[in-house]
């Protein structure tokens, strides 16, 4: 195990050309800084193009850096081989070599250090069952499925015993159950074997279940380092509150407007309005103009709140979804009543206001109350 700590690491190609904004985007990755301890199951997290693969890279040394350090324990690895980094890395392209069988796979790493094969055995016979691979040990990869070639590169990768486990997108390549099935693997292996892992993907959900940690990027800048707790219940904005969550958070623009001394959230072209709680009343005036942010769990039908006509009705069996139209906005909210709607149908609808977030119309950060 180690500790991996990245600071103030920069990355930029010199072709890139892609623009941001009308500006030139620089760098892939730009002044990140974060600390994997030892021991965690670390989640980089964005959509495609945000920098999250080239970290990875660089901390794999398999690209250079333009700026900045990243330690390994005490020791700057800037500069190091990949071979003398001690770490374990997993790509998403199973990348076997097919005239192998499964135990050469594995072996092969072992046998480019010169061990001798009776210690080669011994630590392939020791991660084999722990991957869940001993049975597939005399077969070649041809005859594999997608799920058990994936076993087999991470065994591959893990077999080194490296200090740093570096996993990209490593289920990607899956249909859904087979996904499901092997983050579980992952989240047991890693309990098992204990190593500093960190992996890249663009699925939340697989982060939100495997990671102790999760590097949230976008654009090559961080945009919240935080538990899956932090990250869902304390959106630091609105990329991460609407990034993070499934369905997402519904995120709309209202104003905050006064009846009778008492706040609201106003609805554009909608009579519908949601009582402002009382903790936001020292950072709210009327007139303002917010982005409010609501999980569609925490939207309730009930007998006294505000009619509202369903637009969109989902029956996805042990939970339904439920799409609504207020004035120019569009909410989504998740609920367990057995209830069969229709579009058309009026319900009532309650907020759980201590679940409520708010974020500056302009920059998009969260305003704390």
């Amino acid at each position: 195990m180690a500790k991996l700590i990245l600071k103030n690491v920069f990355k930029r190609y010199d072709d890139r050309k892609k623009r941001k904004g009308g500006k030139l985007a620089d760098f892939a990755v730009n002044d990140l800084t974060i600390t994997c301890s030892d021991g965690e199951f670390v989640g980089i997290l964005g959509p495609s193009g945000c920098g999250k693969t080239t970290t990875l890279r660089m901390v794999a040394g398999l690209e250079e850096i333009t700026a900045g350090e990243i330690y390994i324990d005490d020791t700057l690895i800037n500069h190091l081989h990949p071979k003398d980094r001690g770490i374990g890395l997993a790509f998403e392209d199973y990348a076997l070599y097919p005239p192998l069988t499964v135990y050469d796979n594995i072996a092969f790493n072992l046998r480019a250090k010169k061990m001798s094969e009776a210690d080669i055995k011994k630590e392939v016979m020791r991660i084999a069952p722990l991957m869940k691979v001993e049975e597939l040990l005399d077969m070649k990869p041809a005859a594999l499925s997608g799920g058990q070639k994936q076993r087999v590169n991470i065994t591959r990768a893990l077999v080194r015993r490296p200090k740093l486990l570096l996993l990209d997108e490593p289920l990607s390549h899956l249909d859904g159950k087979m996904r499901q099935i092997l983050r579980t693997e992952l989240k047991r292996l890693h309990k098992e074997v204990g190593c500093t892992t960190i992996i890249v993907t663009h699925d939340q959900l697989e982060a939100m279940s495997l990671a102790d940690k999760i590097c949230i990027m976008k654009d090559g800048l961080l945009q919240q380092f935080g538990t899956p707790y932090e990250v869902y219940d304390d959106p630091v904005n609105v990329f991460v509150a609407g990034f993070i969550g499934e369905p997402p958070m519904n995120l709309n623009k209202v104003k905050i407007t006064e009846e009778d001394n008492v706040l609201y959230f106003s609805f554009p072209e909608s009579s519908v309005k949601i009582a402002v709680p009382p903790k936001y009343t020292k950072v709210l005036k009327t007139g303002m103009h917010v982005t409010l942010g609501i999980r569609p769990n925490d939207l309730l039908i009930t007998q006294d709140g505000s009619p509202v006509k369903i637009a969109v009705f989902e029956n996805l069996g042990d939970e339904k979804r439920i799409g609504i139209r207020i004035g120019e906005e569009y909410l989504t909210l998740i609920t367990s009543d057995e209830t069969l709607y229709k579009q058309g149908d009026v319900i009532r609808l309650q907020v759980r206001e201590d679940k409520t977030h708010i974020f500056d119309i302009e920059t998009g950060d969260k305003i704390r109350a």
